[in-house]
């Protein structure tokens, strides 16, 4: 059963996110703090994290840096009250896979939840290890990209990014699909945050606009790197 761990200091509606999760079939751990949910991270060892930023003892920026620190890669989806710009970039430097703002619609974080888990289980089962694209190496289980045989510096989001152009190579993924896929909103939502990590994607990687070598915009279509 897949196990998730939930630090969140308000009771009623940990309780009720709680209940909402063992009906879908989640094996659910409970933290109120975040030094507890750090503990049960490191002993529990959870397939996902939904984790609050405003906690007591310790926030929610420090326990996700604690575990990327020391080496533990689960998906970790942010769900806080705190929706500035400045807050979500700063989780998702500490290595946040997802990040949604309270309040928010039961279905949302359920599709946020599957789709975390769904993209963690793809990558696991990926046969090929470490993909080639011209100069790039791109190693999935690792989630790590060299250019040339130098490591290059992606945040989490932007490797899921390139992750999921990588799983439909050759085809054009629309905005709409990437949306889905690499952030788990519902079909028909708005957001331009495909447009922002495509262009932060790009200038990780050296890529240009105009004549791209890895991520080629089809006007109109959306996106693909080539086969």
């Amino acid at each position: 059963m897949t196990r998730i761990l939930l630090v969140e200091d308000t009771p009623d509606y940990a309780a009720m996110l709680r209940d909402n999760l063992v009906r879908e079939g989640f094996d659910v751990l409970l933290a109120a703090s975040g030094t507890v949910g750090l503990e049960r991270a490191r002993r529990d060892a959870p397939d996902l994290v939904i984790l609050d930023l405003m906690l007591p003892g310790m926030n929610g920026y420090t326990v996700l840096q604690r575990l990327r620190d020391e080496g533990r890669e689960m998906p970790v989806l942010i769900m806080t009250a705190r929706g500035q710009e400045d807050d979500k970039l700063r989780g998702f430097d500490l290595g946040a896979d997802d990040y949604i703002v309270k309040p928010c619609g039961l279905r949302e974080i359920l599709a946020r939840v599957r789709a975390l888990l769904k993209r963690t289980s793809t990558d696991r089962q990926d046969t090929r290890p470490v993909a080639r694209i011209h100069d790039l190496e791109i190693d999935l289980a690792a989630r790590t990209v060299k250019r040339g045989g130098t490591l290059l510096s992606l945040r989490a989001k932007e490797f899921d990014l390139l992750a999921a152009l990588l799983r439909h190579r050759g085809n054009v993924l629309s905005r709409d699909a990437l949306l889905r896929e690499v952030w788990g909103y519902a079909e028909g939502s708005e957001s331009r945050t495909v447009e922002t990590h495509i262009a932060a994607l790009r200038h990780h990687l050296g890529d240009s606009t105009e004549s791209p070598s890895y991520v080629v915009t089809v006007r109109g279509k959306g996106y693909r790197i080539d086969a």
